[in-house]
């Protein structure tokens, strides 16, 4: 049976599902709760986003930070487009062909991706040794050995930043606390920590409603990626232009100015989180974000 797919008639099960022996459903939801109120500033930027926001971070307020807020006019416009702030066009009565389109993820589902997630990183482990393995076995077949281990493990990264994407945004804290360091260690030598990842992706989100449009409704930490694509214009008039510019986009990939890279991790440090009142450091700064930015990276480092 499909593990996304709900039981029949959509009946709740009790206990523990087959998602995960070790944490409960029902478990797992009051967690979520209590991780949204832990980690506000996650809860306030999803609330921020168009659309029904996550029940879970339902009982968080919004933020006056500039980090964790769209940045609109009184009249809900933007400052930078003069554009209405875009509500969500959902059906109504919905269609029974597009119901599916609009169902919330469950707990048993959201265990389920995190499990995916860990089965990936477990991978990713074992085909490390594994190419240790044949390389001692087969010292004179280098790059047989190397072809056969690196092909399969690019495609499994690939997979893997798809996988963080979508559980970002559907499941977004994890089961077990051990499991947010998994997410992407051999994304670069250093990164930003799961919770910083998911933070900087909304904040894209919130400022970027039409990609056609970066940085609408406040900063928005990818738009040196799209900038190298659309800063000279329309294509037919400029296409001389982006033979400047568009060739640099998968070198500044390689050298970390993505998501999950470090030289993107400089940039959203810099910026995150805001200062606090009359311009003193954040009050969670030492508390709470520098001891996961160790932590999560002094991880990464003993996996490299």
């Amino acid at each position: 049976s499909a593990p996304l797919l709900q039981s029949e008639g959509g009946k709740k099960k009790s206990g523990h599902s087959k998602a995960s022996i070790f944490y409960g459903a029902d478990e797992y939801l009051e967690e979520l709760k209590k991780k949204y109120a832990h980690d506000h500033e996650i809860a306030a930027l999803k609330n921020a986003l168009p659309g029904e926001s996550d029940p879970n971070a339902a009982g968080v307020a919004a933020s006056n930070d500039k980090m964790l807020k769209v940045e609109k006019n009184n009249e809900n416009r933007s400052h930078k487009t003069n554009r209405l702030f875009p509500t969500p066009n959902k059906p109504d009565p919905m269609p029974k062909n597009l119901a599916f389109l609009f169902t919330k993820i469950t707990p048993e589902q959201m265990m389920y991706m995190w499990n995916v997630l860990t089965a990936i990183f477990v991978s990713q482990c074992t085909m490390v040794v594994l190419y240790c393995v044949a390389l001692a076995t087969f010292p004179d077949h280098w790059w047989t050995c190397t072809l056969t281990f690196g092909i399969p493990f690019a495609y499994i990264a690939i997979q893997n930043i798809y996988i963080d994407h979508d559980v970002m945004h559907g499941a977004t804290f994890p089961p077990h606390e051990w499991q947010r360091f998994l997410t992407h260690p051999f994304a670069d030598f250093f990164s930003l920590p799961w919770e910083e990842f998911v933070l900087e992706h909304n904040r894209h989100h919130a400022s970027t409603v039409d990609l056609l449009e970066q940085g609408e409704f406040g900063w928005d930490p990818e738009e040196f990626h799209y900038a190298l694509q659309q800063w000279a214009g329309p294509f037919a008039e400029n296409w001389y232009k982006y033979l400047l510019t568009v060739p640099w986009i998968p070198v500044i990939h390689f050298f970390g100015l993505n998501d999950t890279g470090s030289l993107f991790a400089l940039e959203w440090w810099c910026h995150f989180p805001d200062e606090g009142t009359g311009g003193k450091c954040n009050k969670e700064f030492w508390s709470k974000w520098v001891p996961r930015r160790i932590k999560h990276n002094a991880f990464v480092m003993s996996l490299w």
